[in-house]
C-alpha cells in the first residue's frame, strides 16, 4: 500500500498498482545507481591510465632533456 498526501488530499495506491510502482521504482533507482557506479568506474580507470601512461613518458622526457643538456 502506497499513501501519497498532496495539497491535503490523500490517494492510495494498493494491490497489483502498488506491486507495479514499487517495480518501476526499483529499477529506475537500481539503473541510476548503476549508471552512477559505471561512470566512477570509468573516471578511475582513466586517471589510472593517464598516471600508468604519462608518468613514465614524463620521466622518459627528461632523461633525453637531460643527455641533450648542455654542461658548463
Amino acid at each position: 500500500m502506497i499513501v501519497l498526501s498532496r495539497n491535503g488530499k490523500t490517494t492510495v495506491i494498493s494491490g497489483w498498482r502498488a506491486w507495479l510502482v514499487g517495480a518501476v521504482v526499483f529499477v529506475a533507482t537500481t539503473t541510476l545507481v548503476a549508471l552512477f557506479a559505471l561512470l566512477a568506474f570509468g573516471m578511475a580507470l582513466t586517471v589510472t591510465m593517464l598516471v600508468l601512461i604519462a608518468v613514465p613518458v614524463a620521466i622518459g622526457v627528461a632523461l633525453v632533456g637531460s643527455l641533450f643538456r648542455s654542461r658548463p
